[in-house]
């Protein structure tokens, strides 16, 4: 640059440029959709204001009309030379910031989608990115600083990551799975995406959650969904992540191991420890990365010996292999699931209060199969096609109105599926090789959900029966206090007087 032009350069820098009141109202806009929960109907609203069309427009259409508008007002600026943060100050910095993080993120989201397909299918494998140089240098001729380019090119990653497993793996339009897709994607990125991109997208190790719900539901694909959604650095030197995705996400079932091996399992023993231990073992919280994450499904089988040095991870970051006073640091983040009622177990003291604590900065509800067919229908169809997929690697509406009309002929319209989604997983697999499926009626309805139905059938219950009933039914499917009186409206100490009451009941009969 010349020294004329490093003056011009400058000037134009101390002067700012300021946008048209049509300009900033256009970014402000960009600016909201860019940190806002894209399974919100907030995004759904700002997408069509963007994108200037109806409801009624497609999905992707729509989507591809935000891209493409966002895209032509940027080039707006490349072409008055004003594609340059440095240009602008105070609020028009912070749009314009936002809409070029926008439009350079949706110019890399397909290659992003590649990327994450090559590394499901190569294992641990990190992948070159031969695009990554031109985003980078995208980014810094925009006015971001080396360490900002570096640090959003790896969030770019990072929230694509979280749409695909998040969209992909939990479909349906039911209202209760719009929540819960809503809920993951802020345990992941936080209620406010701005606040985490400022102080916390490197701390969220300190960060647990607690996936409740049935049997079958999906709370370990909602677990993976979270665990591999983790942000990943990018390795200038290498060209690529600096771990694959793949690998740092590491899961447990712990009601498989007997009580002599899950300290083995979870912490790893030294040679000689024990009767059998020829070699020394590495647990999964010396396996897990600093950037990864741990799933401790079926957290409520554990013995309170466990549950100990589990809070002592929690709290200290810390811990020793069986046989060994080595201190170990583990730097990961903790994802555990139960589908026991923990308020139940920590009252009976099977399950430690201070664990819990340490567990619960944030609580998901996965629901049942059941709840979102009460919701939506529709969803059965859905999930056929969704399962159909999978099993034939491509979408198969023959097959898809088979396994239906099987599932009408054979189970009816109102079958509970207690097995939940793993339930109808088999079923349309069992429908495939033999055309029909009879259910599981060996599953017996739970005391209050059997006396709910008969009582509501019979018209015999009182509204305090009523209530009692519905009360310890959503206590059994989704194990607090608290969601029971997120559901109902009532307040907790009511909800526990209830539940208390009909647990008195059932033992007195």
């Amino acid at each position: 640059m010349t020294s004329n032009a490093r003056l011009i350069y400058t000037g134009c820098m101390n002067r700012g440029h300021k946008l048209s009141a049509r300009d900033r109202r256009f970014f402000e806009l960009v600016s909201r959709a860019t940190f806002c929960n894209p399974f919100s109907d907030r995004r759904t609203e700002l997408d069509l204001r963007i994108a200037d069309c109806s409801p009624a427009t497609p999905y992707e259409e729509r989507i591809d009309r935000v891209i493409a508008n966002v895209a032509e007002e940027v080039r707006k600026l490349e072409r008055a030379d004003r594609a340059d943060l440095r240009f602008y100050r105070g609020e028009d910095r912070y749009v314009v910031q936002n809409a070029f993080l926008f439009d350079v993120y949706h110019r890399v989201s397909d290659r992003l989608d590649e990327l994450i397909l090559r590394e499901i299918a190569s294992g641990h494998e990190r992948r070159p990115l031969p695009f990554a140089r031109d985003t980078l240098a995208t980014l810094t001729g925009r006015g971001f600083s080396v360490p900002e380019a570096h640090r959003f090119f790896a969030m770019f990653y990072q929230v694509r990551r979280a749409f695909y497993f998040i969209n992909h793996g939990l479909v349906g339009a039911s209202p209760s799975m719009k929540q819960l897709r809503l809920h993951l994607w802020d345990d992941i990125f936080t209620h406010d995406i701005r606040w985490y991109e400022k102080y916390l997208w490197n701390r969220m190790e300190d960060f647990s959650t607690l996936l409740l719900g049935e049997t079958g539901t999906g709370k370990g694909t909602a677990a993976a969904a979270i665990g591999r959604s983790g942000f990943i650095p990018y390795d200038v030197g290498k060209g690529c992540f600096t771990e694959s995705f793949t690998q740092n996400f590491i899961s447990i079932n712990l009601s498989q191991y007997p009580e002599a091996l899950i300290e083995s399992e979870l912490f790893g023993h030294r040679k000689g420890a024990f009767t059998g231990a020829i070699e020394h073992h590495q647990g999964i919280f010396a396996r897990c990365s600093a950037h990864g994450s741990i799933f401790l499904d079926e957290i409520g089988d554990v013995s309170i010996p466990v549950q100990v040095k589990l809070l002592q991870v929690l709290q200290d970051r810390t811990f020793s292999p069986v046989g060994s006073h080595e201190k170990l640091r583990f730097n990961g983040r903790v994802i555990a699931a139960t589908n026991k009622p923990l308020d139940d177990l920590r009252r009976r003291g099977l399950f430690r209060d201070d664990l819990f604590y340490r567990l619960c900065s944030d609580m998901i509800v996965v629901p049942p199969l059941r709840q979102r067919l009460g919701e939506d229908p529709a969803e059965l169809d859905v999930m056929v096609a969704h399962v159909i997929r999978r099993i034939v690697g491509e979408a198969s509406r023959e097959l898809a109105v088979m396994v239906r009309e099987a599932i009408g002929a054979n189970l009816g319209a109102h079958y509970a599926w207690p097995g939940n989604v793993r339930e109808l997983e088999q079923a349309v697999r069992g429908i495939l090789l033999t055309s029909r499926y009879h259910g599981d009626r060996g599953v017996a309805a739970t005391a209050p959900e059997a006396e709910l139905i008969s009582g509501i059938r019979d018209g015999v219950l009182t509204a305090h029966e009523l209530v009692a009933s519905y009360c310890a039914l959503l206590y059994d499917r989704f194990g607090t206090y608290e969601e029971v009186a997120r559901r109902t409206g009532l307040d907790r100490r009511t909800v526990k007087k209830h539940v208390q009451e009909r647990r008195g009941a059932e033992r007195a009969c």
